[in-house]
């Protein structure tokens, strides 16, 4: 139940307003989400050709990307949609007039900086929050729709994902085919025009940079530059987040809006909140897991029949449905961990991971911080050197870390470090810190 609070005054949300499913969520989507981004901290490709994985590396591989690839990163955007609401609701019931937009405006224009400070400073080119503070800004307009109307934008942004992603299918298609057919000319009788000779170069230099050799080197030299001092790899790192930050926010963010329409709805029918019957999370269990599961071993099948190669995938593969898989595994994923807190049995763990979750912010960015120092070249540079099964311990070895340094700090402090210091910012009002 809320703190009863003297209108007009705006406060962070206190100890007793918080909900805990929420915070344990939290907790489990920013452990979930080191499972995928250990990737690019330690080994930077996801190929297993480019290592020659066998054996347990590849089955690593083959695990996570048939399980929580993409899942993690969607229960995580899930949940920030649904942190849009809940923030407003606190702040509209104690404010009046524009005050409570004010705040949300500058938190969002807040977790842009910190999203700076996460790439130039901690070195992580697969940084998120820039993402979610733009997104964020969209959605705030949405905030106040039913359930079903943020379900119908969900399901839209969904297509939108499909859609994108098979264009870019049918564009390397276009490629392919078109440069065959320039190639299978009989240039002893027929000269190529400008337009055939300039389609059989580009389906030419797509073929050579998909080929095996060709990714080892790229491979190797990314290992060199990580392994290299700390302004280099800034310089490395940065510079692949800027050549892609254009393409990925305003092409390729369909899911992060998916996501975050799909956690205003859930928050908005309380399904989020564990307020839903069983019967509804086994559902979502049951169905998005199946279909997903499904789905995303239907898509490993095919890498594995092409070897890899993503010329002979894009000229082969019929539809891709990754961001499908993705949208279904994340479904599966909330269900299980509500059917689980229903349950009652496993309370234990979600009291453990809730003070994980509080201090969300400050876990993510510690994790680029940890990661940086064991796997760049100004830490211990142990990029490319540890097999992909090896990462996988380090990621334990993280979460045991975080899992009592949260649990520790909460006991005396009301915030992490960098929800009070994003708090004392979004208010202008340096909040209390010590409970």
């Amino acid at each position: 139940m809320a703190v009863p609070v003297s209108p007009g005054f705006a406060a962070p949300t206190s100890v007793k307003e918080r909900i805990f499913i929420l915070d344990s969520l939290r907790g489990f989507a920013i452990l979930g989400i080191l499972l995928i981004n250990v990737n690019g901290f330690a080994l930077g490709a996801w190929d297993p050709t480019i290592y020659n994985e066998t054996g347990l590396d590849y089955l690593t591989y083959y695990l996570v990307q048939l399980i929580p690839h993409g899942a993690q990163r969607g229960l995580f955007s899930l949940l920030f949609g649904a942190g849009i609401i809940l923030f407003m609701q606190n702040l509209e019931a104690k404010l009046d007039s524009t005050k409570p937009a004010d705040y949300f405006f500058r938190r969002q224009l807040w977790l842009i900086a910190f999203s700076t400070f996460d790439v130039y400073i901690l070195l992580w080119d697969g940084d998120i929050l820039l993402d979610y503070a733009i997104m964020g800004m969209l959605m705030f307009a949405f905030r106040n729709l039913p359930p079903k109307k943020l379900l119908i934008g969900a399901a839209v942004c969904m297509c939108m994902m499909l859609a994108r992603g098979n264009l870019n299918l049918y564009h390397d298609k276009q490629i392919i085919a078109k440069g065959e057919y320039a190639a299978s000319l009989d240039t002893s009788v027929t000269k190529l025009t400008g337009k055939q000779s300039d389609n059989l170069l580009k389906m030419q230099e797509f073929r050579a940079d998909t080929r095996p050799e060709k990714k080892k080197e790229r491979a190797e030299k990314w290992r060199e530059k990580m392994r290299s001092n700390y302004w280099e790899v800034r310089d490395a790192r940065t510079g692949y987040y800027v050549d892609t930050l254009t393409r990925y926010v305003y092409l390729e963010a369909w899911d992060i809006l998916c996501m975050m329409f799909l956690g205003m709805a859930l928050f908005r029918s309380g399904v989020l909140l564990g307020h839903s019957s069983m019967k509804t999370y086994v559902l979502m269990f049951i169905i998005g897991t199946s279909l997903g599961l499904l789905l995303s071993y239907l898509r490993i099948e095919q890498m594995e029949k092409y070897h890899f190669d993503d010329f002979e995938l894009a000229k082969h593969k019929l539809f891709d449905f990754y961001e499908l898989t993705r949208v279904l595994r994340t479904i599966g994923f909330v269900g299980l961990l509500l059917m689980l807190h229903k349950s009652g049995l496993f309370s234990w763990l979600f009291r453990l991971l809730q003070p994980v979750g509080q201090m969300a912010f400050t876990n993510y960015l510690m994790q680029s911080l940890i990661m940086g120092l064991i796997f760049n070249g100004y830490g211990l540079a142990l990029f490319g050197k540890l097999p992909r099964h090896e990462t996988y311990l380090v990621v334990g070895g993280v979460w045991l870390f975080q899992i009592i340094y949260s649990n520790i700090w909460l006991r005396y402090y009301r915030f992490g470090p960098f929800e009070w210091l994003w708090r004392s910012l979004t208010y202008w009002k340096v909040q209390p810190f010590l409970k």
